[in-house]
């Protein structure tokens, strides 16, 4: 969990009118981030410190409970309230069950009755509190009775029996003291990572919440290692406040961190200093025992802060619609859902209560999971969308699952094996039409068609070939339509590939180098929010953006070899044209007949030097080749005895193209040769015009032509459509009013075509 803050970045340029100012803190974090070997000094010391401690902590807890005297004996409760013994390896016990226990005698001769109050492995979720305190003393009855050695048990038929408690060892904690141990081991490590990271407030409040989770799902883990009584006396008597602190601290710092993170609010202090104000008032009355229906007040309190997170990240969404704010927010919904469905459910079935330790036995354990899960998930929700949405779906499902089954065992009264395959039948089904459902959403999702983006990155490479400068701005604009930020920008900085940022709202993504780059290739791309803010960035997108600017990069080397070797292939051209078919038509010149035939020969070796000349040229600047045009069209209308009216006009002057040269060039020629040859005018008047990237070309004569749209266009005018349409414009022929034909040419982008 990265911080934020509100200063503006000096030196980055943001695009587009709609685009906010970028946020200093935030992208100077993301370059200024240190390397993994920041975990070389103290803070890996300090780690592999952090995780021996925890590992040898769960061996210790282990060896405590293993040593622990037990009895070697299944108990469950009956229908009528009693305990029965269900199995035992035990000899003096195998003629005992399915028999109701009444009573455990101790050693000393203490006698505590029994009933299936006794299996309950906690008091957290006892609603009353005089059932909690008699809970409370039975187990600390019953559990001080094991440690003094031999007990008897007194059953509804038969003598009493007397049994030894012993040990059971490591390997008889069962499999989920293990499962619940070793995510409490996983969120205690993910605690002190991001707190050893970077120790901020936010982070320290994250560091808490996950560890108050880790304790919580400790406790439930030592609960579930015993069937009958707890591992120490003191832990009947605490074991209600512990939980309900644990849960109450865990629920505080999520609602101050909900103030602090993604952004921080204006009332960021009051907040903070009225929930644990609030939260500390309620665990010291629970603690001094002083606070009456401890339970409702403690489930109270945690649903009300989890509605206060809820609104808290609302309310940051609507100051900065950062992506984090709605996938934790969604997360908070998740959480008070489930906390709120556990509440109803425990306090509907009171009056049941096999149904009420069936759903206190897995539902605060389910919801103990989930919301560790979720905390263990979000310093990694920028990572993977594919891990998100997987893990979204089968703990939602694996809820939904519990559910059912207890819902089934409640109203319907199926066996426990019937509704949990009932259960799970439905669930799974449910699973996979939810996830094809939500997979089909994201593909639709896709603004830009791969059709789309190939067009564009094409058009791109020939923009970025021509004009380098504008690199930074094509490619953001590309990035735009791609991710649909809510702001992007370009910074004076340098990072070597794309990356993730600032907790997956910020994707930093590097101006490629090109073959033949500027200034821009030490700048890097800003885009933050992706999807108008709606969702996280993450390592997917890094790779795409990386794969986008690698393939632009190659399109610009590509395009540039191509035009490399065209110019090779024209300058040899243009040099086998005047070395051989130019000295042929010199000596031919120099051989002629007539004069006439002389003068025929002289033009068309003209005419082949500024063909050689043009293809051998890289670039025209237009106010030269509108001076050649211009004679060369003034010595062919001449020899015609047709007058020339020449107009030219340009905003700037441009270079063109050797394709914009020749198109320009021979639909000039072929539009005055069709002229001469067909329309018997006294003059012709050129008009060329370029304003901005649009150029207007009117050829007009006063010749005998009619009707142009009955014309059959041949070689000539087929030529003209075609060159006009290779500079992506258009052209038509119309007659004049007072005789004669215009043809008009329109090009209104000639920088496209180059």
């Amino acid at each position: 969990m990265s911080a934020s803050a509100d200063s503006a970045l000096p030196g980055a340029s943001t695009l587009g009118a709609d685009n906010s100012t970028l946020d200093s803190a935030l992208v100077d974090h993301s370059f200024d981030a240190e390397p993994l070997s920041r975990w070389m000094g103290w803070r890996l010391r300090l780690l592999v410190v952090a995780a021996l401690v925890g590992c040898l902590a769960t061996m210790f807890l282990a060896r405590t409970l293993g040593d622990t005297a037990q009895l070697n004996a299944s108990w469950r409760a009956s229908d009528s309230g009693r305990i029965e013994l269900a199995s035992s390896p035990l000899p003096a016990l195998k003629s005992h069950e399915g028999e109701a226990l009444l009573a455990l005698v101790a050693s000393d001769g203490q006698r505590t009755e029994l009933d299936d109050l006794a299996l309950r492995r906690t008091s957290r979720w006892l609603t009353d509190d005089a059932q909690r305190s008699r809970h409370v003393a039975t187990q600390q009855a019953i559990t001080s009775a094991l440690q003094r050695g031999t007990v008897s048990l007194v059953f509804a038929e038969g003598p009493p029996v007397d049994v030894i408690p012993e040990p059971r060892g490591i390997g008889g904690l069962g499999p989920m003291f293990w499962l619940l141990c070793g995510l409490a081991l996983l969120m205690y490590l993910v605690a002190m990572v991001v707190m050893l990271a970077r120790p901020t407030l936010r982070n320290l409040l994250y560091a808490l919440a996950t560890l108050c989770q880790a304790g919580n799902l400790a406790l439930i883990a030592i609960e579930s290692s015993v069937s009958l009584g707890l591992p120490l006396p003191m832990m009947s008597h605490w074991n209600m406040p512990a939980h309900a602190t644990l849960d109450l601290l865990a629920a505080a710092a999520l609602v101050h961190a909900a103030a602090l993170h993604p952004r921080r609010l204006p009332a960021a202090g009051a907040v903070g200093w009225l929930v644990w104000g609030s939260t500390a008032a309620i665990v010291w009355a629970l603690g001094q025992g002083h606070l009456g229906a401890a339970w409702w007040w403690v489930q109270g309190s945690v649903a009300i802060l989890g509605v206060a997170a809820i609104t808290l990240l609302t309310w940051s969404h609507t100051i900065e619609p950062h992506p984090f704010a709605i996938v934790t927010r969604r997360f908070a919904t998740l959480a008070t859902v489930a906390w709120l469905a556990l509440t109803l459910a425990i306090a509907w079935s009171a009056h049941h209560p096999l149904l009420q330790q069936q759903i206190a036995v897995v539902g605060p354990t389910l919801w103990s999971v989930l919301l560790g899960s979720l905390l263990v998930l979000l310093p990694f929700l920028s990572k993977s969308q594919q891990v998100m949405r997987e893990f979204s779906l089968l703990a939602a499902i694996s809820t939904i699952a519990t559910a059912l089954d207890l819902l089934f065992v409640a109203a319907f009264s199926l066996g426990q094996f019937a509704s949990l395959t009932l259960a799970l039948f439905l669930s799974l089904g449910l699973y996979s039409g939810a996830r094809q459902w939500l997979l089909n959403q994201l593909r639709n999702q896709n603004v830009i068609t791969t059709e789309r983006m190939f067009e564009k990155l094409y058009r791109i490479a020939r923009e970025v070939e021509a004009h380098p400068e504008r690199t930074s701005s094509l490619l953001t604009q590309l990035l735009r339509e791609l991710f649909q930020p809510l702001e992007a920008g370009v910074v004076d900085k340098r990072y070597a590939t794309p990356r993730v940022a600032n907790a997956g709202s910020t994707l930093l993504i590097p101006v490629p180098e090109l073959p033949h780059g500027d200034a821009n290739e030490h700048n890097t791309i800003v885009i933050r929010f992706a999807h108008h803010g709606r969702r996280l960035f993450t390592t997917e997108d890094a790779r795409l953006a990386e794969r986008v600017v690698e393939q632009l990069r190659r399109a610009v080397a590509f395009d540039q070899a191509v035009e490399q070797g065209r110019n090779e292939e024209r300058l040899r051209i243009a040099q086998d044209l005047h070395d051989d078919i130019g000295a042929r038509l010199l000596t031919l010149m120099y051989k002629a007949q007539s004069p006439e035939m002389e003068d025929y020969v002289r033009h068309t070796l003209q005419d082949l030097k500024t063909l050689t000349r043009g293809l051998a040229a890289p670039s025209h600047p237009l106010s030269h080749a509108a001076a050649e045009w211009k004679a060369d069209l003034t010595q062919r209308l001449t020899a015609a005895h047709i007058a020339l009216g020449w107009s030219f006009s340009a905003d700037r002057d441009i270079s063109l193209s050797v394709v914009q040269w020749s198109a320009l060039t021979r639909v000039m020629r072929e539009l005055v040769n069709n002229v001469i040859s067909h329309s018997q005018a006294r003059r012709v008047d050129i008009d060329f015009a370029l304003e901005g990237d649009r150029v207007d070309l009117s050829v007009c004569d006063n010749g005998i032509g009619r009707n142009p749209k009955a014309w059959s266009h041949g070689l000539g005018l087929g030529g003209v459509r075609k060159r006009v349409k290779q500079l992506g414009g258009e052209v038509e022929w119309r007659e004049l009013p007072g005789g004669g034909i215009c043809c008009r040419v329109c090009v209104r982008r000639l920088s496209e075509k180059t």
